[in-house]
C-alpha cells in the first residue's frame, strides 16, 4: 500500500465532507464562483499558493523542497450540469435545476486531497506540481485558458481522471490509445416564410425543414460514414413556430457530433452543413449553420499510460487496473491539455451495487457515486505526481 493511500484512507471522512459540500453547491459552466472560492479556501488551509485563471479557474502551485525544474500538471474539472437532482440524500443539490451529475465534485475532492498529502511530503521531492481546477468542461471551455496563460509551458506531464459509474469501486482504467471522441456542437437556424396552414404554397415552413433535418441527419451515420468507425450525431433541441395553425417562420435546432478521427470529424461537419442547405433550398427556405469545436479526441500515449497503470497497481494490492476498455463517445477537453504536454486520462471506478444509485448513468438526475473511491482517486493523483518528480525523473 502506498503511503499516500494509507494517509488518504485515514481522511475518508474529510474527503467525503468535501465532496458533499461541492455536491450541494453545483454551478454551471463558467459560473463556478462559489466553487472557486471554496477551492481557494482549502488551498489556503494547506498553505499552497494559488491564483485565478479566467474568472473561475483556479491554479494552485506546489513546489517541493529539494529543488529541481521538473513540472507535472494535475487537472480536475469543476462545473456542474443543468440537471434536476432526484436523489433523496442529505447532501442533494441545493441549487434548483443544477446538479453534479457527472462526478466533477469528486474530481475536485480527489485533487484537493492529493494537494494536501503532497504538501505534507514536500520535503521528499523537488520540482513543481501545478493543480489545475478547470471550469467549463461540460461546454468545451476552460482548458485553453490554462494553455494560453502558459500554465503548461514548462510541464513534462499532465494527468486527469474521471469518475466512471460503469466501473466498480476499487478499479482504475488506464487504457492506451483512443479513449474519448472528438466533440463538436452545431446550431442550425432555418428561415422560412409565414403563411396560414390552409395555404402552405404561399409560405416556406421552417418547422418542416427542421423536422426533416432531424431525421435526415441520421442517414449520414447509416449511409455516409464507415460502418466500422463510430460516429454519433444527436439533436437535442428543436424550437419553432408561434401558433398551431401557421407555418413557422423560423426554427432552431441544436445538436452534437462525436467522431474518432480527424478525417471523419471534418467530413461529418461538411455533410451536415450541405444537407441543411440543400433541404432548406428544396422547400423555399434558407439556413444558417454554426459550428463550435468542444474538444479533440482523447488519445493516451501507450508508454505514458503504462506509467499511470503501474502507479495504480502500487497504490494497493486490491486495486484492479483495467488496460482494455471500449472507447467512450463522450468527450473531455482534457485533450486540449494533452495535445500540448504528454498526458494520460484515466477513469476511476465509482460504482458499487451495494450503494444506491452509484451505477446509474452520468448526466442523470439519480446519479451518485461511491465515496469509498475518493481516497483511491486522490492517491492516484498524488502518487503519479510524486513518481514523476522523483523516481520518474531517474527513469528517463
Amino acid at each position: 500500500m502506498s503511503v499516500f493511500f494509507e494517509q488518504l484512507r485515514a481522511q475518508q471522512e474529510y474527503l467525503t465532507g468535501l465532496r458533499r459540500a461541492f455536491h450541494q453547491h453545483p454551478e454551471l459552466a463558467l459560473h463556478e464562483f462559489w466553487t472557486a472560492e471554496a477551492i481557494e479556501r482549502e488551498l489556503d488551509l494547506y498553505g499552497i499558493p494559488h491564483r485565478r485563471v479566467g474568472a473561475t479557474g483556479v491554479l494552485g502551485t506546489l513546489t517541493g523542497d529539494l529543488g529541481g525544474d521538473r513540472v507535472i500538471a494535475l487537472r480536475a474539472d469543476i462545473d456542474g450540469l443543468p440537471v434536476q437532482e432526484t436523489n433523496d440524500v442529505p447532501y442533494r443539490s441545493q441549487i434548483d435545476g443544477v446538479m453534479h451529475a457527472c462526478g466533477h465534485d469528486s474530481h475536485i475532492t480527489c485533487l484537493l486531497g492529493a494537494a494536501k498529502t503532497l504538501k505534507s511530503a514536500r520535503g521528499a521531492f523537488g520540482g513543481t506540481v501545478k493543480l489545475i481546477f478547470q471550469p467549463g468542461e461540460e461546454v468545451g471551455l476552460g482548458a485553453l485558458d490554462f494553455v494560453e496563460a502558459g500554465v503548461l509551458d514548462d510541464a513534462g506531464r499532465t494527468f486527469g481522471l474521471h469518475a466512471a459509474s460503469d466501473l466498480l469501486t476499487g478499479s482504475v482504467a488506464a487504457v492506451p490509445g483512443l479513449n474519448c471522441a472528438a466533440v463538436d456542437h452545431f446550431g442550425i437556424t432555418v428561415h422560412g416564410k409565414g403563411a396560414h396552414v390552409s395555404r402552405p404554397q404561399l409560405g416556406a415552413d421552417a418547422l418542416y425543414v427542421a423536422a426533416s433535418l432531424v431525421t435526415q441527419i441520421q442517414a449520414i451515420v447509416t449511409r455516409r460514414t464507415n460502418p466500422v468507425e463510430p460516429v454519433v450525431i444527436g439533436v437535442g433541441k428543436l424550437h419553432a413556430g408561434t401558433t398551431y395553425n401557421a407555418l413557422a417562420e423560423t426554427a432552431e435546432l441544436e445538436g452534437t457530433t462525436r467522431t474518432v478521427t480527424p478525417e471523419s470529424r471534418i467530413l461529418v461537419r461538411q455533410q451536415i452543413t450541405h444537407l441543411a442547405e440543400q433541404t432548406a433550398e428544396a422547400f423555399g427556405a434558407t439556413v444558417e449553420v454554426q459550428w463550435r469545436e468542444f474538444t479533440p479526441a482523447v488519445v493516451n500515449p501507450p508508454a505514458i499510460t503504462e506509467e499511470v497503470a503501474e502507479i495504480a497497481r502500487r497504490i494497493d494490492d486490491n486495486i484492479q487496473v483495467i488496460t482494455q476498455r471500449p472507447i467512450s463517445l463522450g468527450g473531455d477537453n482534457f485533450a486540449d491539455l494533452a495535445l500540448r504536454v504528454p498526458g494520460v486520462y484515466a477513469f476511476l471506478g465509482t460504482g458499487n451495487p451495494a450503494v444506491a444509485n452509484t451505477q446509474n448513468s452520468h448526466h442523470n438526475g439519480n446519479f451518485d457515486l461511491d465515496e469509498a473511491a475518493l481516497p483511491i482517486g486522490a492517491a492516484l493523483y498524488a502518487d503519479y505526481a510524486f513518481w514523476w518528480l522523483t523516481a520518474g525523473a531517474a527513469a528517463l
